[in-house]
C-alpha cells in the first residue's frame, strides 16, 4: 500500500513542545509501516533552503515541500499557504507515485491533505494530535492558539472519511463536532521499549525521594498544581524536565512564574527545574524517579506517562485525557481527580511512603505497555484502518 503522511509542520523538529511530539510520532509511524512491506512518503513543509528535496530515512522518503518561508515559522502563520501546499500535492501526485490513502496531522496538515485529494477517490485519515475546542475548554485564558483553528478543525473533521483519536475523551469531543462513532478510531501513540524500559543508566539523586515531571512550563501543563501539591509532601525533591534549554531557564518568564511560585509555597529548596533535555536522555531521568507525575489540565495522548511505565515507574496523574487511559488506577499507579492539588499532595505522599506498592505499580506497569503499547502494535491498528477506507472508497 502507497501511504501519504502529511504534517505542515517543518523539519528538523524543535528541542521541546508539541511540534516535537508531532514529528517524533509521524516518524515512527513512517518507520513501523515500512517494516510491514508499505511505501510510505511523508511529506513536511521546507523551512530551511539548505535541506534536500527529499531524504530516505530507515526505508521511507521525506519529501519537503517549498511552500511558505525558508524559515521556522509558527503555526498561525501557515494557513494562508494551505490552498498552496494542497496544490503543489495534487501537482506531485498526479505523476508517477498516487498513495492510495493520506494520513494527515495536526490540524495544518490535515487540511493541506483534505485539499490535496478533494477532486480525487484518494481516503483521508487524520490525527489531530490536539483540539483547539477541548485545550479552549480546559485552559481557558491560557488558551494561546489561533482564532481560526476551531472553526477549520470543525470543517476538517466533516472532510475526512475517518479521525483517529488518541484517546476515549478525544473521541466523544470529535462526536461532539459532528463525527459519526464508527467515523473514529482510538489508536494511542506506542512507545519505544528498546529504549524506554527498566533497564539502564539513571540520572544520579541522593537519598531524598524523588518526584518527576516532562512537560512544558507553560500553564496548563500541570507544573503550577505539583508545585503546590509538594507542601503536602515533605522530604522529597521536585524535578521538573522540560521548557527551554538549561541555559536559557533564567530568562524564561514562565521559568520564573514557577520559581516564585515555589518560593510563596515555602517549597523552593525542593523543585529544581532542569530545562528541556534530549528525547534520548529521558529515559535515565524517569528511571531515576520514584514516582512520575502527570498534571495537565489537557492531554490528548499519554505520551509521558506510558514512557515512564515502560520504565518501570509508577505514575500519579489528573483522571483525563491520555493520561486516564494509559494509567489504571492502583495497578500502575493512581489517578486523582483534575485540579484537585489537596489530593495530589496526599497521593504523593501515601505512595512514597510505601515501597511494596510501588514496587507493584512499577512491575504491573512495565507489563501493561509491552502488551497493549508498543509501536508494532499501533502500526498494525493504523494498518488495519487504512485497509478499511480504501476498501470502502473502492
Amino acid at each position: 500500500m502507497r501511504v501519504g503522511l502529511v504534517c505542515a509542520h517543518a523539519s528538523p523538529p524543535g528541542p521541546h513542545g508539541p511540534v516535537v511530539g508531532t514529528h517524533q510520532h509521524i516518524a515512527r509511524v513512517a518507520a513501523e509501516l515500512t517494516i510491514r512491506g508499505h511505501d510510505v512518503h511523508v511529506y513536511e513543509r521546507r523551512d530551511d533552503p539548505d535541506l534536500p528535496a527529499t531524504s530516505d530515512i530507515a526505508g521511507y522518503r521525506v519529501v519537503r515541500v517549498p511552500v511558505g518561508p525558508s524559515t521556522r515559522t509558527p503555526t498561525a502563520d501557515l494557513v494562508p499557504y494551505v490552498p498552496e501546499f494542497g496544490q503543489w500535492l495534487t501537482d506531485r501526485w498526479a505523476g508517477d507515485w498516487t498513495p492510495d490513502v493520506v494520513h494527515g496531522h495536526f490540524w495544518v496538515g490535515g487540511l493541506a491533505a483534505a485539499t490535496a485529494v478533494r477532486q480525487t477517490t484518494i481516503p483521508v485519515v487524520q490525527t489531530f494530535h490536539s483540539l483547539g475546542v477541548e485545550q479552549l475548554r480546559h485552559l481557558g485564558r491560557a488558551y494561546a492558539g489561533p482564532g481560526e483553528r476551531i472553526p477549520l478543525e470543525r470543517a476538517l473533521s466533516r472532510a475526512v472519511d475517518l479521525a483517529v483519536a488518541q484517546s476515549t475523551d478525544e473521541v466523544d469531543e470529535l462526536t461532539r463536532m459532528g463525527l459519526q462513532r464508527a467515523a473514529v478510531a482510538v489508536v494511542p501513540a506506542g512507545v519505544d521499549t528498546a529504549r524506554f524500559n527498566p533497564d539502564g543508566e539513571a540520572e544520579p539523586r541522593d537519598h531524598q525521594a524523588r518526584i518527576l515531571s516532562v512537560g512544558g512550563l507553560t500553564a496548563g501543563h500541570g507544573q503550577d498544581d505539583l508545585i503546590q501539591a509538594m507542601r503536602l509532601v515533605s522530604d522529597a525533591e521536585l524535578i521538573i524536565v522540560g521548557g527551554p534549554a538549561a541555559g536559557e531557564l533564567a530568562n524564561d518568564p514562565d521559568a520564573r512564574r514557577l520559581r516564585d511560585l515555589a518560593a510563596r509555597c515555602g517549597v523552593a529548596d525542593q523543585v529544581r527545574l532542569v530545562g528541556a533535555v534530549p528525547h534520548e536522555q529521558t529515559p535515565a531521568w524517569y528511571r531515576s524517579a520514584d514516582v512520575v507525575v502527570c498534571s495537565p489540565r489537557y492531554a490528548s495522548a499519554g505520551r509521558v506517562p506510558l514512557e515512564a511505565m515502560a520504565c518501570g515507574v509508577p505514575v500519579v496523574g489528573y483522571a483525563l485525557g491520555g493520561v486516564a487511559d494509559t494509567v489504571v488506577d492502583e495497578v500502575t499507579g493512581r489517578l486523582v481527580p483534575p485540579g484537585d492539588v489537596r489530593s495530589l499532595g496526599v497521593t504523593l505522599r501515601r505512595l512514597l511512603s510505601d515501597d511494596a506498592e510501588r514496587f507493584a505499580f512499577g512491575h504491573a506497569a512495565v507489563d501493561r505497555v509491552r502488551c497493549s503499547y508498543t509501536w508494532d502494535r499501533a502500526a498494525g491498528t493504523l494498518e488495519r484502518l487504512y485497509e478499511r477506507v480504501v476498501s470502502h472508497r473502492r
